[in-house]
């Protein structure tokens, strides 16, 4: 099963449109703002239908719930590519929204499931970063594909349109896996089983002290830099472009664009890929889950704090790297706090908790990236370092993390009561 799970998270970011998709809406005579408003729009969106799709997973089958999310990313790549107006941009959005909704948290609570069985759960922080380098070497080799596309073609609109094939090819992986990974059989199927179990989850996430303070952090830390990363597009096209007029190379903008882009992603993700795979290892060198995640707090801030100032002086190469430093860093951060938040929730609301989780990070993104898109707007208008607000906010929202830390690491304390949708 850990060469299908790999699989999926390889042929999940097979987005050749990523790299490029902030360029690709500017292409469309977007502003910052505007794009800011439609990913607030997505946001928004699978807020609405986050915990219930988890519910509908844990209900009526994960595998199900994954091969919904699959087919509805293929038909938002297909209106991405036609897309013509505001509009139809928004419909693609929305067909995006269906398909994160379904996707997140239901596949990690397959892996927890499986785990289980094979009586390896000590081994959670491990195994998942695994299978998410592979997601990363996905798209090490996603942005190659695409880079050769953009430089080749110069039309953003073959990017979209190739990335419904691994969507299809997904699918078919998900056939192959196991009945017994689908959450145990409830009996009846009725809606009311639906609500009664989201009900439930929300109400175990909110009055569990933990998972409360893991709903913050997943707010400050992964929805702040959902807002952000995509910057580092722009940063790129502004680089490229001034280093092809200094030597004075013949090639179009577009094309120097993705010659940098592709470099840059590429190392991207490889590094993001080995961060993944040795995440268990900050949490055993820190002392445990706490300590580890103190720690990358406390790196994420001095991060962000270079971003902002290399922002403010248009130093674009310094702030190239810090936001591929902050790309790294998620990776690092992300099973670390997955494997926390399956420490503090049962298996029967796995996929649910999960999902509460993507859904308390996206209120922080569809918040802060208009705000974002705003001042940089404003600040391009000016003729001011219009970048250093994307370091400001991070900054801002992580120093509270790097203060309120947890009295000890979990390791010393006494073990979380495990979390029931049938506690009172």
């Amino acid at each position: 099963m850990l060469r299908r799970f790999c699989l999926y998270g390889f042929l999940k970011n097979q987005r050749y449109f990523e790299p490029f998709l902030i360029l690709a809406l500017l292409d469309k005579g977007l502003s910052y703002f505007t794009i800011g408003l439609l990913i607030a729009f997505r946001e928004v969106c699978i807020n609405l239908l986050e915990v219930p799709s988890g519910s509908v997973a844990d209900v009526y089958g994960r595998r199900r719930a994954l091969i919904v999310s699959f087919a509805a990313y293929a038909a938002s790549f297909l209106v991405f590519a036609t897309a013509d107006g505001l509009p139809l941009l928004a419909l693609a959005m929305f067909l995006f929204a269906i398909g994160e909704a379904f996707r997140s948290g239901t596949h990690k609570a397959l892996i927890f499931a499986w785990l289980r069985q094979q009586d390896r759960l000590s081994e959670r922080t491990r195994v998942y970063g695994y299978t998410r380098s592979w997601s990363q070497i996905g798209s090490a080799v996603s942005v190659v594909i695409a880079a050769v596309l953009v430089f080749a073609i110069g039309d953003y609109e073959w990017v979209f349109l190739l990335s419904t094939v691994p969507c299809v090819l997904n699918v078919v992986n998900f056939l192959g896996y196991p009945q017994e990974l689908d959450a145990p059989s409830r009996g009846s199927v009725a809606l009311s089983v639906v609500l009664r179990h989201t009900r439930d989850a929300l109400r175990t996430a909110a009055r569990e002290p933990r998972l409360r303070r893991l709903m913050l952090e997943s707010m400050c830390f992964e929805g702040v830099f959902d807002a952000v990363k995509g910057y580092l597009q722009p940063a790129l096209n502004a680089l490229a472009t001034s280093a092809a007029v200094a030597v004075g190379i013949a090639i179009s903008g577009q094309q120097s664009t993705a010659a940098l882009v592709g470099v840059v992603y590429l190392g991207l993700h490889l590094l993001a890929a080995a961060a993944s795979r040795n995440a268990y290892r900050v949490e055993e060198r820190a002392g445990g889950l706490e300590r580890g995640a103190g720690m990358m707090w406390r790196i994420m801030a001095a991060t962000y704090a270079v971003a902002a100032m290399a922002g403010y002086i248009a130093a674009v190469a310094v702030l190239v790297a810090a936001l591929v430093a902050l790309h790294v860093l998620q990776s690092l951060w992300r099973p670390v706090i997955i494997s926390r938040f399956d420490a503090h929730s049962d298996e029967s609301v796995g996929a649910t908790v999960l999902s509460i989780e993507s859904q308390s990070q996206r209120v922080a993104t569809m918040i802060v990236a208009p705000l974002i898109g705003l001042a940089v707007d404003t600040l391009r208008a000016a003729g001011a370092g219009e970048f250093w607000p994307v370091g400001a906010v991070g900054l801002l929202l992580a120093l509270p993390f790097v203060i309120w830390r947890a009295p000890q690491p979990l390791a010393t304390q006494t073990p979380a009561r495990q979390i029931s949708v049938h506690d009172p």
